[in-house]
């Protein structure tokens, strides 16, 4: 009975949020591709790769190609991880009111700190990251908060391993990243999915998310890859 109340109180909660923001904000509906991956290496070590495909429409109208890498290290067995990085971030934006773009090229240095932890069944997951960005010639800071929930659906069912064998599972998250400069609030996000395990090593979701700004807010579907090997 727990369960089944959070996971209701999740759904509701990636319904009613980002719409609360909407009502009183210009939106558009955009799509982004993702890939996130991950390798193990020995004694701790694991290398981070991610690959984000951002659209202004459904597809095939560029806004955002985002590249990601770092390395990682695990502080305890897979529960609290440090990661320097390297991004490179291709925008085109649109100038001013017109259908005219211009392309902004962006070199990120990053650190992070990732922490899990499970309740019940239920994983949550916290993301402490900071970045140094090199938009073309200013250069920026930045702060970002990420906390993540994965509820698993269905009964529960473990093999000879005490592994989780439920396929299907809820993924929720809120995001906000400040800026060090006068406008200190840069954005916040707000996602929802449904997620499929494929493998023990390899997930997909579908999701929705809202990111919004002060004065304006997008919409977008997520469709991202897990993979782990």
């Amino acid at each position: 009975m727990f369960i089944k109340k959070i996971q209701w109180v999740v759904l509701t909660l990636m319904l009613v949020l980002p719409f609360s923001k909407i009502t009183s904000q210009e939106s558009d509906f955009g799509n982004w591709l993702i890939y996130i991956g991950s390798k193990q290496l020995e004694k701790g070590w694991n290398i981070h790769n991610e690959v984000q495909y951002r659209n202004f429409d459904a597809i095939g109208d560029l806004e955002q190609l985002l590249l990601r890498t770092g390395l990682g290290y695990n502080l305890t067995e897979n529960n609290n991880n440090l990661l320097l990085g390297y991004g490179y971030i291709l925008s085109r934006n649109f100038i001013g009111d017109t259908n005219e773009k211009e392309s902004v090229n962006e070199h990120r240095i990053f650190q992070q700190f990732t922490t899990k932890q499970k309740y019940a069944g239920i994983s949550l997951s916290h993301r402490y990251r900071f970045e140094q960005r090199f938009v073309e010639s200013d250069f920026r800071l930045r702060f970002r908060y990420f906390l993540g929930v994965n509820i698993p659906l269905g009964k529960k069912q473990v093999d000879e391993n005490a592994l989780d064998k439920r396929k299907l599972y809820l993924s929720a998250y809120n995001e906000i990243f400040l800026n060090t400069e006068t406008s200190i609030f840069d954005r916040n996000r707000v996602y929802g999915g449904l997620g499929y395990k494929l493998t023990k090593n390899i997930r997909f979701e579908l999701g929705y998310l809202n990111q919004f700004f002060e004065t304006s807010s997008r919409d977008q579907l997520n469709i991202i890859a897990f993979v782990n090997f």
